[in-house]
């Protein structure tokens, strides 16, 4: 999975045809529990770029699109937000693999 290096990456990116922002933090129990699954759902929804943003380094942008909870998902097409899964609370395979599914793109 890609990292995050700047907020200009990230203007670029969400620009892109399909592109899933992933907010995490090295300290998050919840954020440790996905990341074994992590890759998983990456190879299921290779149609999806997903970028690792972490929450610590882009507090701001975090700040900005109302992400307070981690680990949480945004999703883009071509600028568009096309969904969203913002929440403090621990999120399995199943959810996030059906937040993908529900996506209008």
């Amino acid at each position: 999975m890609q990292t995050l290096e700047s907020i200009e990456q990230f203007s670029e990116l969400k620009n892109e045809e399909r592109v899933i922002f992933v907010f995490s933090a090295d300290w998050c129990k919840d954020c440790i529990f996905i990341k074994p699954f992590l890759p998983a759902i990456e190879e299921k929804y290779s149609q999806y770029a997903f970028i690792l943003v972490d929450r610590d380094q882009f507090i701001d942008l975090c700040g900005e699109l109302d992400v307070f909870g981690i680990p949480s998902f945004i999703a883009y097409h071509k600028g568009e937000e096309i969904g969203r899964f913002v929440s403090r609370d621990r999120k399995t395979q199943e959810e996030i693999e059906n937040f993908i599914e529900g996506l209008s793109v």
